[in-house]
């Protein structure tokens, strides 16, 4: 259970460079709320799923060379949203910092494993039966959470166990992986303040 008295973490991260915009607000004790505007319509939507299963209220903006094609525009996505995790999360006291999760989406299956470590690595496992879903590459999908996984420097293990439809396989990925994150962010004050051996994350 945790403690009333912890305050909200928050992070509000803005990122402009030649080929995007991109402004992130997060609130890691949320309640699911969301208002996502990439300019790619499946991002948006896993983007929306993700702060839903995560607990999380997020809304992000984007502006991107969409003209070009979705890759600059999904990975600066990631890059900013992996920057408000670490802002947000600060000193990490009384994190659980590990999450775990499976998360089936009719035929698929998913399985995500995270650790708020501080160092990054990024083992990321799922073939994908097309290309694209919507206007969304599906390589991308790796693209993003390696990019998110550096910047929020955390050790995150995704695999898809098994699915046929695209849609379901990359769902599965992203419900997974946010509530993985939701354990691993969650705090308790009876946890130790900073859960390493080493006095910090």
């Amino acid at each position: 259970m945790e403690a009333p008295d912890f305050p909200p973490r928050r992070a509000r991260v803005e990122r402009a460079t030649a080929e995007t915009n991109v402004t992130v607000a997060l609130t890691l004790d949320g309640a699911g709320r969301y208002d996502n505007r990439t300019g790619v319509g499946f991002l948006d939507h896993m983007l929306d799923l993700f702060a839903k299963h995560g607990g999380f209220d997020l809304e992000v903006r984007c502006e991107g060379d969409l003209h070009v094609d979705d890759h600059h525009t999904v990975e600066d996505v990631g890059i900013t949203l992996g920057q408000a995790f670490a802002e947000a999360l600060g000193d990490k006291a009384h994190v659980a910092r590990y999450g775990h999760a499976y998360v089936p989406m009719d035929e698929a299956l998913a399985r995500a494993a995270v650790d708020l470590s501080g160092r990054f690595y990024l083992h990321f496992a799922a073939a994908f039966s097309r290309e694209r879903v919507g206007d969304l590459s599906t390589e991308m999908v790796r693209h993003f959470f390696y990019a998110f996984a550096e910047q929020a420097r955390c050790n995150l293990h995704v695999d898809l166990l098994h699915g046929e439809n695209a849609h379901h396989q990359v769902e599965a990925v992203f419900k997974v992986v946010a509530r993985a994150l939701r354990l691993a962010v969650s705090r308790d004050a009876a946890h130790s303040r900073i859960p390493s051996t080493k006095g910090r994350l």
